[in-house]
């Protein structure tokens, strides 16, 4: 892990000191929930800059781990992995801002400076996107690492931009708030700060499109980790290819799954209320990737048999 680390902090160490600092700010905003007794849309003041420090503590780390299994180096990458680190800097800013000034930083329009904030960060977050997608396609064309763990890289980073872009719904003009100057929502069907669930504060009583934004990011670690336990614990039973095609099933299921949250919080369902459609989705899901799962595992048993035959 030390190695690792070590490799990736010379790769790109601007990725490497912005998890620190992300670090550092999550434990100071912790605190922050504890001694700081006010309330934003229904949750400690402190708890958003909190979330958001701790999220980029694992995309630093994570990005600075795949720049490291580059061949060599890539200015490209290491360009486009400089600007998110940037515009996660600047969206930071404007949050712990806020929070500073007792106001929201998402949505807010309610005055001129409140307004030229929540653009600034839109724009941030764009151009991050941009960034983000820069550095996949950096790594697919550059071959980082074995075949199964660029597969895992691929579909990883291909899964968090979608989930980026399911966030865009929270942006759109039906999502307005009956507030004057709020701009948008991650809750639909119920105002924002409602009863939540513990922590993550996702909507309990209506759809939260928060849910699908925050599975599909998480991909560039789930799928990268799913490739190492299938090189741990299934590698001599399991050749490459079958494993690539493990995470091709994988990849495509947690995509599937990233729309299909968003699906239900856009019909206004709470996360564990789900409806009759919804459960039958999420079965014919669950069938699908099992389907493919076993035909992976079948077709790799009979292999050796046709070999013979042959």
């Amino acid at each position: 892990m030390t190695h690792l680390m070590s490799r990736a902090a010379r790769r790109h160490r601007p990725l490497v000191l912005l998890s620190a600092a992300m670090a550092v700010l999550a434990v100071v905003t912790a605190v922050g929930m504890v001694a700081d007794p006010r309330v934003l849309t229904g949750v400690p003041i402190w708890l958003k800059p909190f979330k958001f420090s701790v999220s980029f503590v694992v995309y630093g780390i994570t990005l600075a781990w795949m720049l490291a299994q580059l061949p060599r180096r890539s200015r490209v990458g290491e360009w486009a992995a400089s600007v998110v680190v940037a515009t996660a800097l600047i969206e930071m800013a404007v949050i712990v801002g806020q929070v500073l000034r007792g106001t929201t930083s998402h949505y807010n329009a309610t005055s001129p400076l409140n307004a030229a904030l929540w653009r600034v960060m839109g724009a941030a977050v764009m151009v991050l996107f941009v960034a983000h997608v820069v550095v996949a396609v950096t790594l697919l064309v550059r071959r980082a690492g074995d075949r199964v763990t660029r597969w895992a890289m691929g579909f990883g980073l291909g899964v968090s931009a979608l989930g980026m872009l399911v966030a865009v719904p929270m942006t759109q003009p039906g999502q307005a708030s009956a507030d004057a100057g709020i701009t948008g929502a991650h809750s639909v069907g119920v105002p924002d700060g409602g009863p939540g669930l513990p922590v993550l504060g996702w909507s309990t009583t209506g759809g939260d499109l928060r849910i699908g934004h925050f599975v599909g990011l998480h991909a560039m670690q789930a799928l990268p980790i799913l490739a190492f336990l299938l090189r741990r614990y299934l590698g001599r039973r399991l050749d490459e290819t079958d494993r690539v095609r493990l995470l091709a099933v994988a990849g495509t299921g947690y995509g599937v799954l990233t729309l299909l949250l968003t699906w239900q919080a856009l019909r206004g369902q709470p996360l564990l209320r789900p409806d009759l459609t919804t459960v039958a989705a999420l079965a014919a899901l669950v069938a699908a990737t099992a389907l493919a799962t076993t035909a992976v595992v079948v077709s790799r048993r009979r292999r050796p048999d046709l070999a013979l035959a042959a």
